[in-house]
């Protein structure tokens, strides 16, 4: 395993642009992550298609007992890498996708190479994380159940450290259906869509609470259709981050209790907090054998939502954050450090060979455990 190889492999899928939704990008993206696992692990990867772009199974044999994941998807729209090439510059590398997260998977999948047995590994590349995993979160959720612990290779946190608990993360809409009349002749006959929502955003800003963790964010908002006629509709889009799944309860019963204020006005909420938390407790084990792997690495908890999410909350132990060291993910300044490369690719494998061992019934007295 080299660095150089590593940035290579990493160009190959940059250079394949792959935003979420476009199926046609998503399947070439598949096919080049494919052929990546089977040249470095050898075996067959498998392309599972889907309604929102294709998906990438592989397995190295045996009964199943930790699962690689990761998506391939990115935020990017065609035309971002003629704007933004793939480069590598003072020790960065930078493109679209480098550290969110294709540079996790070049890292994992050279971490596996370095193995001598990959029996009861499975990685499994989904194609819409960053919509939200709608149409993969059954799949994941399977898989996690399936091999038992969950090693998820997002970007890492600031300073390399690994993510440990993720805030449960959820996105509602409120709409606001008012009447519409002249603004100047006749306000009065009108039901002022923009005045309710205005009512509507100060409820929802109230739902958060600071100290136990909850952000509830109105993002968006949008009415009116001309300067001088009383706009009979409205809506307003809402981020909602959440520590823990009392506050997942609270703040949507909030959402659901929502009322119009102004005679005539009606309101449609729609929306959930579709990423359950992940608490830390899901993380200690692994968190615990990483330590000893990478002394000194620290473990961070995070308002950002990952696939982690979905399998810690069924009670899978999952780690997340494995991959590539740098920032900026979703900006143009996103960028990879190339000195972790390496590193964090060894850590794979210690993981790995440890969560391995600690789970096979046959395991010798003096084998490495959690």
């Amino acid at each position: 395993m080299t660095t150089e190889a590593m940035i290579e492999d990493l160009r190959k899928l940059v250079e394949i642009e792959s935003p979420s939704g476009d199926i046609e990008a998503l399947t070439a993206s598949a096919e080049a992550v494919a052929g990546l696992i089977e040249g470095r692990l050898g075996g067959q990867a498998t392309l599972v298609d889907s309604a929102v772009g294709t998906h990438v199974r592989w397995s190295g044999g045996g009964d199943p007992r930790v699962l690689v994941l990761g998506h391939h998807d990115t935020v990017f729209p065609i035309g971002t890498l003629e704007r933004r090439p793939f480069a590598v510059v003072d020790g960065r590398v930078t493109g679209p996708g480098v550290f969110d997260m294709l540079g996790g998977l070049v890292q994992a999948i050279h971490g596996l190479a370095a193995l001598d047995d990959l029996s009861g590994v499975e990685i499994l590349v989904t194609a819409d994380e960053e919509t939200g995993s709608h149409g993969s979160r059954d799949l994941i959720e399977e898989r996690a159940r399936a091999c038992g612990a969950v090693l998820v290779f997002e970007g890492a946190a600031d300073g390399g450290g690994l993510k440990t608990g993720r805030k449960g993360c959820g996105s509602f809409q409120v709409s606001v259906k008012g009447r519409a009349s002249h603004a100047g002749l006749e306000p009065e006959a009108g039901v002022n869509a923009l005045i309710e929502a205005a009512h509507q955003v100060l409820a929802i800003a109230a739902l958060g609470d600071p100290a136990a963790g909850t952000t509830v964010t109105p993002t968006v908002a949008s009415a009116g259709t001309a300067s001088n006629v009383v706009p009979a509709a409205a809506t307003v889009v809402v981020d909602v981050r959440v520590e823990s799944a009392a506050e997942k309860a609270r703040v949507e019963a909030g959402f659901a209790a929502l009322a119009p204020r102004l005679d005539g006005a009606e309101i449609t909420v729609r929306g959930e907090v579709r990423r359950p938390p992940m608490p830390e407790s899901a993380s200690a084990t692994l968190f615990a054998v990483a330590e000893r792997l990478l002394p000194g690495v620290p473990g961070v908890a995070v308002g950002g939502g990952s696939d982690g999410n979905f399998t810690a909350a069924i009670g899978v132990p999952t780690l997340d954050g494995l991959g590539a060291v740098g920032g900026g993910a979703h900006a143009d300044h996103e960028y990879l450090l190339v000195e972790s490369m390496a590193e964090r690719a060894n850590l794979v494998t210690g993981l790995v060979t440890a969560i391995r061992s600690f789970r096979d019934p046959d395991a010798g007295r003096n084998q490495r455990t959690i």
